[in-house]
């Protein structure tokens, strides 16, 4: 992807377009994970159910795996529904795997003018039969696409994940000795994928609520108050912009200037 291309999406003189002018497209994430949080106080600022909420929210998440495709990024994780969120109400969790299934119907003909690729991690097999059918054709549908992997977290927990990666290792005879952190991540759901680089929550929680628990643990963190529902492209461009910011060092120290020999 390209400024070009992108800016080719935007409409001209838009906010969107200066942030767009600001990005270094030689230093994207290849992985943006992000926690959707906030549907609820969205609904309920408005006096609305929790469902509208949600409903809200897709129109984001459109917004936003399109955008991520468009901007070049290669990977792109949302945190869509929680190993916990099974102990919300019965009509909210059908409200959800309904959007879900909707979602899925109605963007996959986006999803493959985009080249995107369609991916789920989580528990998929604690699914009802009529989700586990619609995330297989879209799944299925997208297989052959060359672009941006997009990853549905589902049913997922970081735990979990961790504790069915060490299900495989085992399942798989692999010897104590041989067993090490590169080793051990080809068991993962995320197996193949690079580490999220950014990590985007909305809704101005400061925590990781049990996601990518394994994956983040050199990620950059941005945290914006904005809900869910809100959020657009304007507002992953700053993340990208933020995380461009930053000086990564993965536990390191970077050398100085003099220590260097530079004067």
């Amino acid at each position: 992807m390209s400024l070009e291309q992108l800016l080719a999406w935007i409409p001209p003189g838009s906010p969107d377009e200066a942030l767009a002018r600001r990005v270094n497209f030689d230093q994207l994430p290849a992985h943006i994970a992000i926690i959707m949080d906030g549907n609820g106080r969205w609904a309920a600022q408005r006096h609305l159910p929790r469902v509208e909420g949600h409903r809200a929210g897709i129109d984001s998440v459109r917004d936003v795996v399109e955008s991520s495709a468009r901007l070049g990024i290669d990977v792109l994780t949302l945190y869509a529904f929680s190993v916990e969120n099974w102990k919300r109400p019965r009509t909210e969790i059908n409200t959800l795997m309904t959007l879900l299934k909707r979602y899925l119907r109605l963007e996959l003909g986006t999803l493959l003018k985009n080249n995107i690729r369609f991916q789920v991690i989580g528990r998929g097999d604690e699914l009802s039969p009529d989700v586990r059918h619609e995330l297989e054709i879209g799944i299925r549908q997208t297989e052959a696409n060359s672009g941006m992997l997009f990853n549905i977290a589902l049913n997922y927990g970081g735990r979990a994940e961790i504790v069915d990666a060490a299900r495989r290792v085992i399942a798989a005879g692999v010897c104590a000795d041989d067993l090490d952190e590169r080793k051990f991540g080809e068991f993962l759901y995320t197996a193949g994928q690079p580490d999220p680089d950014l990590l985007i929550r909305t809704s101005g929680e400061m925590r990781v609520s049990n996601f990518l628990l394994w994956q983040i643990a050199y990620s950059e963190i941005w945290v914006t108050e904005t809900l869910w529902p809100d959020f657009r492209r304007r507002h992953l461009l700053e993340a990208v912009l933020a995380y461009q910011k930053r000086d990564r060092r993965y536990g390191g120290i970077k050398p100085s200037p003099i220590a260097l020999g530079v004067k």
